[in-house]
């Protein structure tokens, strides 16, 4: 069993603010560390389900977060971002036999996280085919392109039911619940346990169902906070405007709608 694990971090359990997520910060090495512990039970998981390889792509700003020697001899990571259009799902093939998330948060424009947003803090909402779509919505679909389901999540409350409404049967566990800028965590060694047995349960029973819904088109809206973002971008071939601050961009493949996005929000 082969499997892949996308890290975030702002769904860790005890992050309240931005600060704890900056790595310029002083207060970021304390919560790097749980960072890394969540993955680390991911993939303690995993391997106790049989997992012979686990690749982990550290998702998170600088794709330079986790702690390298604590991770197990067993895992390969992928740091840094190559400017692929498969973004925190990088190194992902159909060779793969399921996907997990850890650290995942609520989108923008949603009151589940006060570091809820999609991509960048530039952007005040993302929709797709007319729903608002997460990091995780456009991540399990481009896991799908591959053929490969999305098995298990860790992060928010407001993300673990949005997953559980796009990927019926995904495995979820809780981490946090905000309430304005505030959170309510559970304790980290909680989580880390809940983790670590969440991603066991979740591989060893059967998952192939785990998959999102394929459409006919997709058409993604990009809301930007500033209207000088959605103008400098309108130009990207295919996109146009859909109001002051946004740019909708149309296509059958899902690829197109990844690589559109990768360079409609950097």
């Amino acid at each position: 069993m082969k499997i892949f694990i996308s890290a975030d971090m702002e769904g860790t359990a005890g992050i309240a603010a931005w600060p704890e997520v900056d790595r310029l910060h002083a207060d970021y090495p304390a919560f790097r560390a749980l960072m890394t512990d969540e993955v680390v039970a991911a993939c303690e998981g995993a391997h106790q389900a049989g997992a012979s390889e686990i690749l982990v792509k550290d998702a998170h700003e600088s794709g330079r977060n986790i702690l390298l020697d604590r991770l197990p001899a067993y895992v390969t990571i992928l740091r840094g971002w190559s400017g692929h259009p498969d973004g925190m799902m990088f190194g992902l093939d159909e060779s793969f036999t399921a996907a997990l998330y850890t650290g995942y948060h609520a989108r923008a424009g949603d009151a589940g996280n006060p570091l809820a947003h999609t991509t960048s803090r530039r952007i005040a909402l993302v929709t797709l085919n007319g729903a608002p779509a997460s990091e995780f919505t456009l991540n399990a679909l481009c896991a799908e392109s591959y053929g490969v389901p999305s098995v298990f999540l860790s992060g928010d409350a407001t993300i673990c039911a949005d997953a559980s409404t796009l990927v019926p049967g995904i495995g979820t566990v809780g981490t946090l619940t905000g309430f304005g800028p505030a959170t309510l965590s559970r304790a980290p060694v909680d989580a880390t346990r809940a983790i670590r047995d969440g991603v066991t349960e979740a591989l060893s029973h059967p998952f192939a169902s785990c998959l999102p819904q394929r459409r006919d088109m997709y058409e993604i809206v990009i809301t930007f906070c500033s209207a000088a973002d959605a103008y400098r971008v309108q130009w990207y071939p295919g996109a146009r405007p859909a109001g002051p601050c946004a740019i909708a961009f149309e296509a059958r493949d899902f690829f197109d709608i990844r690589r559109a996005y990768q360079f409609l929000t950097h």
